[in-house]
């Protein structure tokens, strides 16, 4: 018994997830209440800011109205326009990027059993990003508006598929195999999108750098409708994977003696990360370091168990990202910072804190 509680012991703090103390249902279902009220608050905030000014409770009036609840005063028909036209298909877009970024993190730190662990590191973002330059740069759009959604979503979904067969051998799947097969593809990719952007004109460059800076300023009902249902499918399977990734932090070994079909676990886990990052790069360009930075921050608060840092991450996700957004064409208005670049700005330090945080309470990597 003493050498079986060892062996657990050990991969689970080589993971970066040694045990925290159990929470409790009601510090779960506050945790989950609170993001969720945030989320709203937030949502209400970015409704009636810019500059078109709407007072909050007129915001919260409008969309009590469009579920058939009458309260308070509604704005105006141009307020409405305002509302229903411009800003909450940002929100929505924001909501749902956020949620599948941050959901898509926790799946990946659960699964590759390391806390630095986030969906580019599998090649997701970096294959989005050619999908969509190979359209831009070559002009070909056979779907009109939507070619470059879809190339960047195919492109995504296809370099997961390429990192996890270029890194199965003998029937299985090594986590540093596909580690640094996914650096390699991405570093490939890099080299394609470098040769594609010198040779691309001046309009190609603008729409080349637009995208890669990620931003909701495109953001339309119609975007919204189609990443709706991959983003929501893939938020309420990740959840069934809970218990299974928390027995991964003990160690292929410990998980498969302890039931867990470890191969094909990791195999449908990778699916959805591809199909919630690929879905949420395609509508938004490359939006940096939710994916790590927010499982990080829920893991402060509620423990390593996956039950509840799946949901919680998804809302956190989607909380943050309203909130940058909001930030991000309020700060400098008229001007609007690129999204991409105000989440790196904040996830780089955070990755670089959380990186000497590890090596200090592990007393060195060596």
């Amino acid at each position: 018994m003493r050498g079986t509680t060892a062996a657990r012991s050990v991969p689970a703090r080589a993971a970066g997830t040694e045990r925290a103390p159990a929470v409790s249902w009601a510090r779960s279902g506050t945790l989950l209440v609170v993001l969720a009220v945030a989320l709203v608050a937030l949502t209400i905030a970015a409704g009636g800011t810019g500059a078109f000014a709407i007072p909050p409770d007129r915001v919260l009036s409008s969309i009590l109205h469009r579920i058939g609840i009458e309260w308070g005063t509604r704005p105006d028909a141009l307020a409405e326009d305002v509302l229903w036209q411009i800003r909450f298909p940002r929100v929505a877009l924001a909501v749902l990027v956020g949620g599948s970024l941050g959901c898509a993190g926790a799946l990946m730190q659960g699964t590759f059993s390391n806390p630095l662990a986030e969906p580019g590191i599998i090649g997701v973002s970096s294959g989005a990003a050619l999908g969509a330059v190979l359209v831009i740069s070559t002009g070909l759009a056979p779907f009109g508006t939507w070619s470059l959604t879809g190339a960047a979503f195919l492109g995504g979904v296809a370099t997961v598929f390429l990192v996890y067969l270029a890194s199965r051998s003998n029937g299985r799947t090594e986590v540093i195999t596909m580690v640094l097969t996914g650096i390699a593809l991405n570093a490939f990719t890099g080299a394609i999108l470098g040769l594609l952007t010198y040779f691309s004109d001046d309009a190609q460059l603008r729409s080349i750098t637009f995208w890669s800076l990620g931003s909701m300023a495109q953001a339309t009902w119609p975007k919204v409708v189609v990443v709706a249902p991959l983003a929501i499918v893939g938020v309420l399977v990740a959840p069934a994977f809970a218990r299974r990734l928390d027995l991964l932090a003990l160690g292929d070994r410990s998980a498969r003696h302890l039931g867990v079909d470890v191969e094909g676990t990791r195999r449908i886990v990778l699916l959805l990360v591809a199909v919630l990052t690929a879905s949420a790069v395609a509508v938004s360009g490359q939006v940096l370091f939710v994916g790590l930075v927010i499982p990080h921050l829920v893991r402060m608060v509620a423990g390593p168990g996956h039950r509840l840092l799946v949901p919680a991450s998804t809302l956190g996700g989607a909380t943050i990202l309203v909130g940058a957004d909001l930030i991000a064409r309020t700060i400098a208005a008229p001007a609007e910072i690129p999204l991409g670049v105000l989440t790196a700005l904040v996830g780089a330090p955070f990755f670089f804190w959380q990186l000497r945080r590890m090596r200090s309470r592990q007393g060195g990597w060596a």
